[in-house]
């Protein structure tokens, strides 16, 4: 069965997670052939404090762009 793992951060509603749900389901249904009740959505809720890009962590304010001379 394919489980498919959306890791996002936290803050979406059910209604979204809901669609995104079904939308995931329809396209592995379609590109795998498998039957929809065999496919599996799972979430995990990041908060911004625990996910870094680039070394900082997405919680921080955006660093203020370089002054010009």
């Amino acid at each position: 069965m394919p489980t498919l793992r959306v890791e996002m951060f936290a803050g979406r509603t059910v209604e979204q997670k809901r669609a995104l749900a079904r939308e995931l389901t329809e396209a592995t249904v379609r590109a795998l052939g498998v039957p929809a009740g065999s496919v599996e959505v799972l979430f995990y809720d990041v908060e911004r404090s625990d996910w870094a890009v680039g070394g900082s962590l997405c919680s921080d304010p955006p660093a203020a762009p370089p002054q010009q001379a």
